[in-house]
């Protein structure tokens, strides 16, 4: 079998021994998103990236093990005449994209063909790349925009004694039929619960006016992000947040208003939106971190799409470059203010035994395993992490069609948290964390790594 190769790339020296070579040892590096090119939008150039890619995949197989989306390109290859990537249907590569939710764990973890290999593999952005071009010429179903509309959808049902009924009706067997039956809501998939005291109501009472101590990359001077399922499904977090990082001598306010972060968008493909909403966000963020505020919230995704995605959809915007480098994942904060003494590690509990999920938009940020060194900081507490995918991605465990996928992807990871049958059990994802705890047997319920922070605090 022959590999399709991209175009030569020219090279000297040392620098052509590093692109021949067999795999990769560099650093892999991303490339912005040219979603505002001609190029990006014309669906025969599309398709040809998208046969050079599927053939170098073909080729290795090494992602075998992840999401959906590899098995589902190597049957197609498999069952083809040719046995090969020009046997398969372009009318059928859409198929793949479907079973990618952007996960990025191929590319940081598996691939040994990303950037700066010659091959230049980046296969979450052109199954984003197939995704856009799709959603611009045949839109979303109602479901999957509805799904991704969580500002729209999530304030519209916590109202007071909605959210009451609107939970009610969740746990209703004959609700929840109902509702597969219309919008292909799975049945069994456990569906976040709401709450009218929302998590920007909960903290206001909280906050005190600290004084901010620079220690090392740290302001200390903090501003809560509090993202859509933060704010409307887990208000109980930022409590915790609050609490933990007061504790700690840092600053903390909310970010006063604020939308979506764009994600869900992101997966759909619907990348006007994604701007929309990155017009309304970051003149907000870039105004606080000028006043001097880092930001954190308590969703990887959240912290990913400012950390990541923006920046490459929007490289040269100084706002949103400005915004990337003040954000933090909350326990690589945490982490920083350690490093350079200025954390707490006064205890008055122990954690135990401790099954740790690590969400993928968490990995793919690049920061090792902070979650776990911070909490096993802790006096007699042993954090185990587990590095695999929980399958859940915000939509793909609750939509009919990909619930089941969704959970084989988790099997791995539940299997090895029944056999450690923890004391407790974390992610710092809530809906990754809800969906394993949903299928494990020796879990009684998913937390947040924060939550467990805050209680060896004593607070």
């Amino acid at each position: 079998m022959g590999t399709r190769q991209p175009a030569p790339v020219t090279a000297t020296g040392t620098e052509r021994e590093i692109l021949m070579r067999e795999g990769s040892v560099d650093a892999p590096t991303r490339h912005p998103i040219a979603w505002k090119s001609e190029a990006f939008w014309d669906k025969d150039s599309l398709n040809d990236e998208l046969e050079r890619v599927f053939d170098v995949c073909h080729g290795c197989r090494r992602c075998v093990s992840l999401c959906d989306a590899f098995p589902t390109l190597f049957d197609l290859i498999d069952e083809s005449e040719t046995l090969e990537v020009d046997g398969v249907d372009k009318a059928d590569f859409g198929k793949v994209a479907d079973q990618c939710y952007l996960c990025d764990l191929c590319y940081l973890t598996k691939c040994p063909y990303v950037p700066p290999h010659e091959f230049n593999v980046d296969f979450p952005h052109l199954m984003l790349r197939a995704k856009a071009q799709r959603f611009k010429e045949d839109g979303a179903s109602v479901r999957d925009k509805t799904l991704t509309s969580t500002d729209r959808l999530l304030s519209s049902t916590s109202i007071p004694l909605v959210d009451i009924t609107v939970n009610a009706l969740n746990n209703s067997s004959l609700f929840r039929k109902a509702l597969s039956a219309t919008l292909d809501i799975h049945h069994e998939a456990p569906l976040p619960k709401l709450h009218s005291k929302t998590l920007r109501k909960r903290v206001k009472p909280l906050l005190t006016n600290l004084p901010a101590q620079a220690v090392g990359e740290t302001t200390g001077k903090v501003a809560l992000y509090a993202t859509c399922y933060g704010n409307y499904n887990s208000p109980a977090i930022g409590e915790d947040f609050v609490k933990v990082f007061q504790h700690n001598g840092i600053h903390i306010d909310i970010v006063p208003k604020e939308k979506c972060c764009g994600m869900p968008k992101l997966e759909l493909g619907d990348l006007d939106s994604v701007a929309a909403l990155k017009e309304a966000n970051i003149p907000v963020l870039a105004k606080l971190v000028d006043e001097g505020y880092d930001l954190t919230a308590p969703i990887p995704s959240c912290v990913l799409m400012y950390k990541q995605e923006l920046p490459l959809m929007y490289p040269d915007d100084p706002d949103v470059l400005k915004v990337q480098k003040a954000f933090f994942d909350p326990f690589e904060y945490l982490w920083l203010r350690h490093k350079g003494e200025a954390l707490n590690t006064n205890f008055s509990s122990t954690l135990g035994d401790v099954a740790y999920q690590v969400a993928c938009h968490q990995r793919v940020q690049n920061i090792g395993l902070k979650t776990r060194d911070v909490l096993n900081l802790v006096n007699d507490s042993e954090v185990t992490p587990y590095e695999r995918c929980s399958g859940h991605d915000g939509t793909y465990a609750v939509k009919k069609e990909t619930r089941d996928k969704s959970v084989k992807i988790a099997r791995p990871t539940v299997r090895k948290i029944d056999a450690q049958a923890p004391d407790r059990f974390i992610s710092d994802c809530p809906m990754a964390g809800e969906h394993i705890a949903n299928l494990a047997e020796n879990v009684q319920k998913a937390e947040h790594p924060m939550t467990l922070l805050r209680e060896a605090y004593g607070l």
